[in-house]
């Protein structure tokens, strides 16, 4: 699903190829899940970085990211970093909305990295069981549109981003439900991985990410 999103959100000429941890769990929930799974991310990013010109970590909290950046060439990007990035983008306050509540220190954590905790307007969470909700498109849907009501008018926000990679299709569908922007950090991490990829392009010559 994640790979067919981020298809339709490049040029023609440049193909994408997902790759899954073979270890691991099915859905990162914590901390703690967030951590262990940075090793992989790092293996599989290594092994990619021979064959492919970008990559993108498709994990919300882009585990193992700066690690991959040492010891590999291509550019590296983050859903949540490049989400983040997007958002804020012109001075706009932004929030978050996602299922995943044991989450939200990282993702605090995160802006304050890049510099835009004081954009940073926090995190609101849907109700229910994350697992339960990703599995359930149209519930997954109503829940998080909730949360982001709520980040619009009670936290003022002006942008909020859809806080998880499964969560991409939910945040195509909001982007249609919400006039005020509603960022979607995969395809937001294909544009930013574009951009970066520019210089090391030949032209015409395609790429494969």
């Amino acid at each position: 699903m994640m790979t067919d999103i981020a298809q339709h959100a490049l040029p023609a000429d440049v193909a994408i190829e997902g790759i899954t941890a073979a270890r691991g769990v099915p859905m990162i929930l914590d901390d703690g899940q967030l951590a262990a799974s940075a090793a992989e991310v790092v293996e599989m990013g290594m092994a990619a970085s021979h064959l492919f010109d970008g990559i993108v970590i498709g994990a919300f909290g882009d585990p193992g990211i700066e690690q991959l950046r040492k010891v590999t060439d291509v550019p590296v990007i983050g859903i949540c970093e490049a989400s983040m990035i997007e958002a804020s983008a012109g001075g706009r306050r932004f929030g978050i909305a996602t299922v995943t509540p044991k989450l939200i220190v990282s993702f605090a954590s995160k802006a304050e990295a890049l510099g835009l905790n004081h954009l940073f307007t926090g995190t609101r969470l849907t109700k229910g069981d994350p697992e339960m909700l990703a599995s359930d498109p149209v519930s997954l849907a109503n829940e998080l549109a909730i949360a982001v009501e709520a980040s619009f008018t009670l936290d003022g926000a002006e942008a909020v981003i859809i806080g998880g990679g499964p969560l991409g299709r939910a945040a195509a569908e909001l982007g249609q439900r919400f006039s005020a922007p509603i960022v979607a950090p995969l395809t937001a991490a294909i544009r930013l991985l574009l951009l970066r990829m520019e210089n090391r392009l030949a032209p015409g010559g395609g790429a494969h990410l």
